[in-house]
């Protein structure tokens, strides 16, 4: 055989050879994008199944989240109507405490802003300040106990009716402090302290300065200043210059300093009060 016989069935060998090289890879490629093409089918329908899964738990969600949101404005609404009848139990109660003494709800309402007044400029807060206006109407919550004839009588008490008049702060306290409540907690303190003074002479404890709660010494103040300058049916109303001066010399005495320098710092403040809810018979 020649040799260029020879050359021309090694190179047909060697084209052979390729092609079926070639058809192998193509067949493999082909393969390869088969298997990608179902794998991403897969894939897409996988990512649509959750899509739709998460599309439904975030419906889901939202609704739980609005459901939720509704039954909190619900309970707000519920807790807001609770408090406003709580104050206005606690107005009532402490009118109803005055009425026996033939005082007027007035007397009540001018002691509350006078203490709210005095409990700011004190520095407490709104919040608190405010709570101490809707409390302070209980402070004679305990005379509902006291007898008429004692409540009632006109002139000066002996000294048997004293004790027994005396009795209302912790009468008062007793009927109040089991609450939780922090507005009846602070009725507790009012009505309890609300009549100890700053040398330690005043009832029931005797307790002096500032270990009386700011509650008590606020709502002293204002008491005092109210009854004062009202007509009771053991006594005629005060001028305002005999009470001024009274609490000029009852400074440190019967009252904290602090609150007699605002009472006379603000002094046009607490006569407009006086003046807008004065007593109409």
């Amino acid at each position: 055989m020649d040799n260029n016989k020879v050359e021309q069935e090694r190179r047909t060998s060697a084209r052979r050879n390729t092609d079926i090289h070639d058809n192998k890879l193509i067949a493999e490629i082909e393969e390869l994008k088969r298997e990608f093409e179902k794998t991403t089918d897969k894939l897409i329908k996988d990512v649509r199944r959750q899509d739709k899964i998460m599309a439904r738990s975030d419906k889901r969600q939202q609704q739980e989240y609005d459901e939720l949101q509704t039954k909190l404005e619900e309970v707000k609404a519920l807790g807001k109507e609770i408090e406003e009848t709580q104050r206005e139990v606690v107005f009532t109660m402490g009118a109803i405490g005055e009425s026996r003494s033939k005082e007027t709800g007035n007397h009540v309402k001018r002691v509350a802003e006078y203490s709210k007044l005095l409990a700011l400029y004190y520095g407490l807060s709104e919040q608190e300040s405010e709570m101490l206006k809707q409390a302070s109407p209980m402070h004679d919550i305990g005379k509902v106990a006291i007898p008429d004839a004692v409540l009632n009588k006109p002139g000066r008490f002996n000294d048997e009716e004293r004790k027994i008049m005396d009795t209302h702060a912790s009468l008062g306290y007793e009927m109040l402090k089991h609450s939780n409540r922090p507005l009846l907690k602070c009725a507790a303190t009012v009505a309890y302290e609300h009549h100890e003074k700053w040398n330690g002479k005043g009832y029931p404890q005797g307790t002096a300065g500032e270990d009386i709660h700011i509650y008590g010494r606020i709502t002293a103040l204002a008491d005092v200043f109210d009854a004062l300058g009202s007509d009771r049916c053991y006594k005629k109303a005060w001028d305002d210059d005999r009470i001024f001066g009274l609490f000029k010399e009852e400074r440190a005495e019967h009252f904290d300093p602090k609150l007699i320098d605002i009472f006379f710092e603000h002094l046009d403040e607490f006569l407009k009060i006086r003046d807008s809810l004065k007593d109409k018979y």
